[in-house]
């Protein structure tokens, strides 16, 4: 039974990434970014690990990914997000910062 629970929980897990994924995709997100490695921007686990333990992270980022941003990753702005609204912008900072390294 216990087996059978964490195969449940490792495959919604799974799903739910796959998920994230598709959304960060779907808004043109991994134009300028990948998983890990960097592009025009930094590696999503990249900013995983600057943003750490940072309680306010996930609307930090959030607020980043709708209205861009300058200075932190170096010369290169990030543009705003207009086509992502406060829900999945939330959403994918919660993903990018659930990323390992």
């Amino acid at each position: 039974m216990k087996r059978a629970l964490f195969a449940l929980i490792a495959a919604t897990a799974s799903v739910s990434a796959m998920a994230d994924m598709a959304l960060a995709t779907s808004k043109n997100c991994t134009a300028c970014h990948a998983v890990d490695k960097k592009l025009v921007g930094p590696a999503y686990k990249d900013v995983a690990a600057k943003y750490a333990g940072q309680k306010d992270a996930v609307d930090k980022l959030a607020v980043k990914i709708m209205k861009g941003g300058s200075g932190v990753w170096g010369p290169v702005p990030m543009p705003a997000n207009t086509q992502v609204n406060e829900a999945d912008a939330k959403k994918l900072a919660a993903w990018v910062l659930s990323l390992k390294k």
